[in-house]
């Protein structure tokens, strides 16, 4: 009886007696309210999981071809720059540590390179950048035929570098070049061997570099322009603004972020230039256009010094990087104190 009772009073929600209530303190008979706190993490969802690894399967086309083509070989160049790798199927590579990076400290021939490529960098990036602003400025206007001078505008940029070397070497030929012929007909003079004369080299193929490059920039700054509102122009004139205090207030902090970026790629990508310098004078007359990519690849294929020619590589890496960073630092400032 006493068992009976006690079965009774003391229902399945409490076994210590007393049913739970509504709340979950006691009271009248109900389920037990939810509690709002967060339980612990379990797994994640079965759905969440397979989408991550469909995203990873999505993106391993593109990343195999990255990994295999572009920091494979930037890895194996790194450990090669650590060896006295040379040319020849009969000789053995031996690990020598730094001593390819003192060699390239002493030797006088990179560092004139070095400096030739910065020029060459500097002298190409900043005109055309300059040029490049002023084209697209004026194809952003309302004028005739504009869709024409957009598509010719671009030419340049839609051919091959060797095909624009062999062009300009035709436009460069001392004998019969369109320049030299247009030089004697103005009745200036007989003209001059513009590739090969220790003055001329150098900015007759930073000329070219100009030319072959401008269209990328033109059109970078071009989309720039057009998403600028024009609202914000017709104020500043509304306000009296000329052209050059609504470039200066208006325009230019629009396309700035642009131009930066674009800059900062123009010259790392002149600074690494090969194929326009190499089918233009090959680094010639005297080593006057010997850019530091045509430098370590003469000593890796002309002279089979892999090891060396590897650490010359890692040193125009590490340059690169450190303006990358530069570039870095100034963006993010740049985006904090907006």
């Amino acid at each position: 009886m006493t068992s009976v009772t006690a079965t009774k009073r003391s229902g399945p929600d409490d076994p210590h007696g007393g049913r739970s209530g509504r709340d979950g303190h006691g009271g009248q008979g109900g389920r037990p309210r939810r509690s709002w706190r967060p339980g612990p993490s379990g797994p994640p969802p079965r759905g969440k999981a397979f989408g991550d690894r469909a995203a990873w399967f999505l993106v391993l086309p593109a990343l195999i071809p990255i990994l295999v083509l572009s920091v494979g070989p930037l890895l194996y160049g790194i450990a090669l720059a650590f060896t006295d790798a040379q040319s020849g199927r009969t000789r053995s590579t031996q690990w020598i540590g730094t001593l390819n990076f003192q060699d390239l400290l002493h030797d006088t021939l990179f560092w004139d390179s070095f400096r030739i490529g910065l020029v060459w960098a500097v002298g190409v990036t900043v005109p055309q950048f300059l040029l490049a602003l002023g084209l697209a400025l004026l194809l952003n206007q309302n004028l005739r035929l504009r869709w024409l001078a957009r598509a010719l505008a671009i030419v340049p940029w839609a051919m091959p570098e060797v095909v624009v070397g062999i062009m300009w070497r035709l436009v460069y030929n001392p004998d019969a070049g369109i320049l030299n012929e247009t030089i004697r007909d103005l009745g200036l003079g007989d003209g001059r061997d513009w590739l090969t004369g220790l003055a001329t080299a150098l900015p007759a193929v930073i000329l070219v570099g100009i030319w072959a490059g401008m269209p990328q920039t033109t059109v970078a700054l071009l989309a720039g322009l057009q998403n600028t509102p024009r609202e914000l122009h017709e104020a500043a004139a509304l306000d009296g603004a000329g052209a050059w205090r609504r470039f200066r207030t208006v325009t230019w902090p629009a396309i700035k972020p642009i131009a930066l970026a674009i800059s900062a790629l123009n010259l790392i990508w002149n600074f690494n230039s090969f194929a326009l310098v190499y089918v233009l004078t090959s680094g010639g007359p005297g080593g006057r256009t010997r850019l530091p990519m045509l430098f370590a690849y003469e000593e890796a294929f002309r002279y089979g010094q892999f090891g060396y020619a590897a650490a010359m590589g890692c040193v125009m890496v590490a340059v690169i990087s450190v303006l990358l960073a530069f570039y870095l630092v100034g963006r993010i400032r740049g985006g904090e104190d907006r």
